[in-house]
């Protein structure tokens, strides 16, 4: 089966890319545009999941700042006087001070990068339930693609 023509060969039209049928890696014929499409939809399903799995890990490991907090609390040699004193109060400053770097980054994280992320996960699942049986229908055999390239023009 031959390519098939663009309809604008002169400009962008998505209904050229969207139906254009491309060569199979594999050599095997011809792969229709439309499941090119579908195709991607669910890669990029599938990397935003992998990206939310990340971010969260990333929280958790950033989360050991509550226990750096904590032991920045310690009364450990809280009597120490002079310089070794002075020193001591600055490293258990530092290190509070590291620990609440990390909290507002993992609390960054937590509502700039993975709430926006499972927000579009959702909705992608959402849209996708939507468009599944409209879908279905246009995959059936009986069906001409060329009626359903109007249906969608």
């Amino acid at each position: 089966m031959p390519e098939q023509q663009l309809l604008k060969p002169t400009e962008w039209s998505y209904c050229d890319y969207f139906w254009a049928d491309k060569k199979d890696p594999q050599g095997n014929g011809t792969v229709a545009g439309f499941e090119l499409l579908l195709q991607k939809q669910l890669k990029g399903k599938q990397m935003q999941k992998e990206m939310s799995e990340f971010i969260r890990e990333r929280i958790k490991i950033e989360e050991y700042a509550k226990k750096l907090a904590k032991l920045s609390q310690n009364s450990l040699a809280a009597q120490e006087e002079g310089s070794l004193g002075e020193a001591w109060a600055q490293v258990k400053k530092s290190l509070a001070d590291e620990a609440e770097v990390h909290l507002k980054f993992s609390a960054k994280l937590h509502s700039e990068v993975e709430k926006p992320l499972m927000n579009i996960r959702e909705n992608f699942k959402k849209d996708m339930k939507k468009c599944d049986h409209h879908i279905a229908d246009l995959c059936k055999p009986g069906k001409p693609s060329q009626s359903v390239r109007e249906t969608w023009r």
